[in-house]
C-alpha cells in the first residue's frame, strides 16, 4: 500500500508541471562487440551489443544506430538486407527494426519481443527471396519482407527438444535448420511445417561429427554443416566428415563464393579452393561471421570491431568511435564541456575515457604509461580544470596541461589499506574555498582516512585522522563532497552511515578539529549510502537505498556539532534506490535510481519530470552515474547498458548582461503552445514584457539560469496580438538591466 500511494503521489506531481524542454538525445556506448555482419555494395554493417554502425568503403565514415536514433532493439544480434534495400536488425531481447537508409526511417516488428516466449534472442536473420527466416532461441519464424506479416513459426523438428535454440535457417532446397541438438530437415513434399513428422534430424549419431549446428550452405554441388566438431557433407541420405583438419574444432562459420569457401574456426580464417586449404589470417579476437563481397572483400564480425579484409589482402579492424565500455561507474565534465569517466575496478576495469562533443578517447595501460592499471574507478574534474584519476588500488592521476602525473603511496605518504600498504584506493576529490585538493582514502591503513594537498603544491600534503571515526571499524570510504565551510561529507559502507569533518583550517592543530557521524538514529532514510552531493545553497543531499534526506544549516557544525543540524526527509524520493545525485545550474536535482531517471525542484518537494527506457532513449532503467555539462545544459546519464545524453534549458547564468537572444524571431503564436525562448541572462533575472509603446503587457521570474521562456500571454493569460514587443531583463536590485526585441505574430 505504501508503494502504491508513492506511485499516486509521483504521477500526480508529474502531470501537474509544466513540460520540461529537454532535446537532442543522444547514445554512446560500445560498439566493438561485433556480433553480426553483413556486406552491402558499398556498405559494411554491423550489429554490435551496444547498437549499429555502418561503415562506407568510398569515404571511410561510420554511421552509428543507437535507440536515440531510433533503432529500438538494444543488444543487436544479427543484420543482413532485404531485396528493397532495407537493413534488417535482430536483437537479444526479441525486437526486428527494419532501417530505411534512403529515407534514415525505421519500422520495427515487436511480435517476438512481445510473445510469451521467456528467452527472445534472436540468432539470426536470412533473407530468401521475399521471406526474412529468423532464428530464435525457441524456434524458426518466416516474415513476410514485404509487409511484415509472421506467414508462422515452427517450434518443433522431429526428435528434438520442443522450442529447440535455433542457430541458423535457410532454404536451400527444402528447409535446413541448424540447432543446438543438430541438423533438422524439412521432408520432400512436407507442407505442414508446423507437425515434428513433417522433418528429418540429424545429429552425431548418424553422421554429423558435432551436436551443435552453426551454419549450412551449399559449396558446389553439395551440402555443408558447420558444427562445434568440425565440417559435415551430406549426400542426400547421410552425412560425412568433410574437412578431417577440423575434427575437434569448432567451425563458427562457412561461406561460399563461386568455388571459394571460407571458414571460421579458432580466431583463424581458412581458404579451400581448388581441394586446396590454406589459413589466410589468424586473429588475437574471437571471429564469430563472415560476409562476402566478390567486388571488395570480406568482412567478419569479432570481439573487437568488424575485420575489413580488402581484394588486395590489407587487413583493418573497423571499431566506430566510442566509449571502452559500457561502465560509468563515475563521470564529471571539466569548464571546457569536456566529460570524463572512470570504467571500473577488481579487474572489470579498462582505463578511463574522454568525449569532447564530437569523438571519444580511451585511455588504458597500452596507450598510457603513466596509467598503472586499468581499474579507474573514480573521477573529478576541479574547479582549475584539473582531471583527478582515481584507481582502484595505485593511487590516482592528475591531467592538466595536457600531461598526466601519478600519485601513489611513495609521494604522497597516503597508507593503502592494512593488508597491503601499497595498495592504495581512491575513491573522492575535492576542492576546498582555497584550492587545496582533499583525496578520500578508501582504507587507510594508518586509519587517516582524508588526505589534502595544498593549492599550489606537488609535494604539501597533510593527512587526517577523523575523530568520529576512532574506535569504530571503517573502511570502504565513498562520495565525498565539501560544503561552503569547508565540511568535508563522505559515507562508510562498513560503517553504515554518514561521516562530516573539518579542520578548522589549522592542518597541523587536531585539537579544534570537529567531526559526526550519522545514521537512521539521527534522520537519515537509510544507512546504506551511494550518493552525497552538496547544492547551491550550501545543503547537503543524501541519497540512499530506501531515498533521501537534505541536511540544513551544515554552518551551525563548526560552534555546535551534530546536534544541531537539521535532516529533513524528501518525501517525493521515498522508498526510490538512488545511485546518483546532480546538482544542475537552478538548483534541480537529477536522481539516478534503478527504475530510471528523476528530476526534481530545488527542495525536492516536486518531481518535475520522470524518464525511463520505455518513455525515453534511455539505454536501461538502472541509472548509475550522472554528470552536468552547466555550460550548455547537456546531462549525462550513465546506465548499465550504456550512456545517454539529452539537451536541458537549464545552464549557468551569464556573469553579467551582454545582449538578450530571442529566438524564434518571429514568434509565432497559432496554438501549437511553442515557447519563446529568452537567451543571456544572469543569475535570478527578473523580466517585463512591453509593448511598443512601453506599456507592460507581462512579468515572471527567470528560473534562475541562462535561460528563461515566455509564453506569448499577457498577464491576464490571454494570448498578445501581434507586434513588436521589449523583452526587458535586470537584476533584482536594478542595478544591471539589458533589452531585446521580438516581433510576434499571432495567427
Amino acid at each position: 500500500m505504501r508503494n502504491c500511494f508513492l506511485f499516486l503521489f509521483v504521477v500526480f506531481f508529474i502531470s501537474n508541471i509544466h513540460p520540461q524542454q529537454v532535446t537532442n538525445w543522444k547514445n554512446y556506448s560500445d560498439l566493438r562487440n561485433v556480433t553480426g555482419v553483413f556486406f552491402s555494395d558499398d556498405a559494411i554493417w554491423s550489429a554490435t551489443d551496444g547498437g549499429a554502425f555502418r561503415y562506407m568503403l568510398s569515404d571511410s565514415t561510420y554511421k552509428t544506430l543507437t535507440k536515440a536514433d531510433g533503432i529500438q532493439g538494444l543488444s543487436i544480434t544479427s543484420v543482413t538486407k532485404d531485396n528493397k534495400g532495407n537493413i534488417w536488425f535482430g536483437s537479444a531481447d526479441g525486437v526486428i527494426d527494419i532501417f530505411n537508409a534512403d529515407e534514415n526511417s525505421f519500422n520495427v516488428i515487436m511480435d517476438i519481443a512481445n510473445s510469451g516466449q521467456v528467452n527472445k534472442n534472436i540468432n539470426y536473420l536470412n533473407i530468401k527471396s521475399d521471406t526474412i527466416l529468423v532464428s530464435s532461441e525457441f524456434g524458426v519464424s518466416l516474415i513476410d519482407a514485404d509487409n511484415y506479416i509472421f506467414f508462422d513459426t515452427f517450434f518443433k523438428f522431429g526428435t528434438f527438444t520442443t522450442n529447440i535454440r535455433v542457430n541458423f535457417a535457410d532454404k536451400l532446397d527444402l528447409i535446413y535448420v541448424c540447432t543446438d541438438e543438430g541438423l533438422a530437415i524439412q521432408k520432400k513434399g512436407a507442407t505442414n511445417l508446423s507437425a515434428p513428422e513433417s522433418w528429418n534430424t540429424y545429429n552425431n549419431t548418424n553422421g554429423l561429427p558435432g551436436t551443435k549446428t552453426f551454419k549450412v550452405i551449399r559449396y558446389n554441388d553439395s551440402i555443408l554443416v558447420a558444427t562445434d566438431n568440425g565440417l559435415a557433407e551430406f549426400d542426400g541420405t547421410g552425412w560425412s566428415v568433410f574437412l578431417p583438419q577440423f575434427n575437434n574444432q569448432i567451425v563458427s562459420d562457412i561461406q561460399a563464393t563461386g568455388d571459394s569457401l571460407f571458414i571460421l574456426s579458432d580466431k583463424k580464417i581458412y581458404l579451400y579452393r581448388n581441394s586446396t586449404l590454406t589459413q589466410i589470417h589468424s586473429s588475437p579476437y574471437d571471429l564469430k561471421r563472415i560476409s562476402i563481397s566478390p567486388n571488395s572483400g570480406y568482412a567478419i564480425a569479432s570481439t573487437n570491431g568488424t575485420l575489413f579484409v580488402n581484394r588486395d589482402d590489407s587487413v583493418k579492424y573497423l571499431i566506430a568511435n566510442g566509449p571502452a565500455a559500457n561502465q560509468f561507474p563515475q563521470m564529471s565534465v571539466n569548464s571546457e564541456g569536456v566529460l570524463w569517466s572512470a570504467s571500473g575496478k577488481d579487474g572489470a576495469g579498462v582505463g578511463f575515457y574522454s568525449y569532447n562533443k564530437n569523438s571519444w578517447n580511451n585511455y588504458n595501460v597500452s596507450n598510457l604509461p603513466q596509467l598503472p592499471n586499468n581499474d579507474v574507478y573514480s573521477v573529478y574534474t576541479s574547479p582549475d580544470n584539473e582531471v583527478y584519476l582515481g584507481t582502484w588500488g595505485f593511487g590516482f592521476l592528475r591531467y592538466n596541461n595536457e600531461n598526466f602525473t601519478l600519485f601513489n603511496r611513495e609521494n604522497t605518504g597516503m597508507q593503502g589499506v592494512p593488508e597491503n600498504p601499497d595498495y592504495l584506493v581512491i575513491t573522492g576529490f575535492g576542492n576546498d574555498s582555497r584550492n587545496n585538493l582533499w583525496v578520500l582514502n578508501y582504507a587507510a591503513a594508518d586509519r587517516k582516512t582524508l588526505s589534502m594537498l595544498e593549492a599550489g603544491s606537488d609535494t604539501s600534503w597533510h593527512h587526517f585522522s577523523v575523530p568520529a571515526e576512532q574506535n569504530r571499524i571503517v573502511k570502504q570510504h565513498y562520495d565525498l563532497a565539501i560544503d561552503p565551510y569547508d565540511t568535508k561529507w563522505f559515507s562508510s559502507r562498513e560503517s553504515a552511515g554518514l561521516f562530516y569533518f573539518n579542520e578548522m583550517k589549522s592542518f597541523n592543530i587536531s585539537s579544534d578539529d570537529r567531526s559526526g557521524f550519522l545514521t537512521t538514529a539521527d534522520g537519515l532514510e537509510q544507512n546504506d549510502i551511494n550518493a552525497v552531493v552538496v547544492d547551491k545553497r550550501g545543503d547537503v543531499w543524501v541519497g540512499t537505498s530506501l531515498g533521501a534526506n537534505i541536511i540544513t544549516n551544515v554552518a551551525s557544525i563548526l560552534s555546535s556539532g551534530t546536534s544541531s543540524l537539521t535532516i529533513n526527509p524528501i518525501f517525493s524520493l521515498r522508498q526510490q534506490s538512488i545511485n546518483d545525485i546532480a546538482v544542475d545550474p537552478i538548483n534541480q536535482k537529477w536522481i539516478a535510481t534503478n527504475e530510471g531517471l528523476l528530476l526534481v525542484n530545488s527542495d525536492g518537494s516536486r518531481v518535475l519530470a520522470s524518464y525511463n527506457s520505455e518513455n525515453s532513449p534511455l539505454l536501461s532503467n538502472r541509472i548509475e552515474s550522472l554528470a552536468i555539462d552547466e555550460n550548455a545544459g547537456i546531462v549525462y546519464v550513465g546506465t548499465d547498458r550504456g550512456l545517454a545524453s539529452f539537451e536541458t534549458p537549464f545552464i549557468k547564468p551569464a556573469e553579467s548582461f551582454d545582449k538578450l537572444f530571442m529566438y524564434p524571431n518571429p514568434y509565432i503564436l497559432d496554438g501549437n503552445n511553442k515557447l519563446l525562448t529568452i537567451n543571456g541572462l544572469i543569475k535570478d533575472s527578473e523580466i517585463k514584457v512591453l509593448n511598443i509603446d512601453g506599456n507592460l503587457v507581462t512579468e515572471f521570474s527567470s528560473p534562475g539560469g541562462r535561460i528563461a521562456f515566455w509564453d506569448g500571454k499577457d498577464k491576464n493569460g490571454n494570448i498578445v496580438n501581434s507586434g513588436v514587443y521589449i523583452i526587458v531583463a535586470y537584476d533584482t536590485e536594478g542595478n544591471s538591466i539589458t533589452t531585446g526585441k521580438v516581433a510576434v505574430l499571432r495567427k
